[in-house]
């Protein structure tokens, strides 16, 4: 991959990335780039997604479609994902059986509100999405982007994994909640009732999330995800108590005793 994919394995101690480290941050921004709704991508589009020049961005193509990653079209001059994600993806989803499980809870919950149904798992740091189900009929529907990592205080899923998880795995969280007494509120109303609503000032978009459960730990929060107008505010509407219908069902079937 060119000078900068020499070996090093630690970060310098002026601050700056080391190369090893920032070649796989590129190959991660490459891929990341392709979505549902852009399956295919020119060359010029992965190096503005990438933020590099074109040789660099070229050098990086080459060496994931080498890994089988990448696949380019030579009609068309467009990349698309290679036949290697499928691999990744099928060990990705076995790693994580809460997708599989939850898929036709999703699915059914889809059915009847009519509504986007996202799931979204922690990866450490703040929730992201891994499934989306959004076969509405509605004229205007929310779509959300299978790998979009929402944000953690501000989001109903991101509040859900603030809720249940313990203090010691969210980073920040503890002087997040010291700093702000409207969070601190929020955190213990979800927890009295398993679910949290969020209603974001600028976009027009309404969330409500569930918590899924194996046993007593949080794998998973599951949530509807519609426009304002669709979407009724507040925890108490008939499309909220679908969803904790929905995830309570998923966690009995992943083995959390009914309470």
């Amino acid at each position: 991959m060119g000078d900068d994919a020499r070996p090093v394995h630690e970060d310098s101690s002026d601050g700056k990335v080391a190369p090893a480290i920032q070649t796989v941050q590129r190959a991660a921004l490459i891929l990341s780039a392709f979505t549902v709704s852009r399956p295919q991508l020119s060359l010029n589009e992965i190096t503005t997604s990438l933020g590099t020049s074109k040789a660099t961005a070229h050098r990086y193509t080459k060496a994931l479609r080498e890994s089988n990653l990448l696949r380019y079209d030579d009609r068309e001059a467009l990349y698309s994902l290679g036949p290697q994600i499928l691999t990744l993806s099928a060990a990705a989803r076995a790693g994580m059986p809460v997708i599989g499980i939850a898929g036709p809870y999703m699915q059914r919950l889809v059915r009847e509100i009519d509504e986007t149904v996202v799931l979204s798992v922690w990866d450490g740091d703040t929730a992201v999405v891994v499934r989306v189900d959004d076969n509405t009929d509605r004229i205007i529907r929310v779509s959300v982007r299978t790998g979009s990592r929402l944000s953690r205080t501000e989001s109903a899923q991101g509040r859900v994994f603030c809720a249940f998880l313990p203090e010691e795995e969210v980073p920040g969280l503890a002087q997040d909640v010291q700093a702000s007494a409207e969070l601190r509120r929020e955190l213990e109303k979800i927890r009295r009732n398993n679910i949290s609503a969020n209603t974001p000032s600028v976009n027009g978009v309404r969330s409500i999330a569930a918590p899924l459960f194996r046993g007593d730990t949080l794998v998973a929060a599951m949530a509807i995800v519609g426009t304002t107008a669709s979407v009724p505010e507040g925890t108490r509407s008939p499309l909220a108590e679908a969803l904790k219908r929905a995830a309570a069902e998923v966690s009995t079937e992943l083995g959390r005793e009914a309470r």
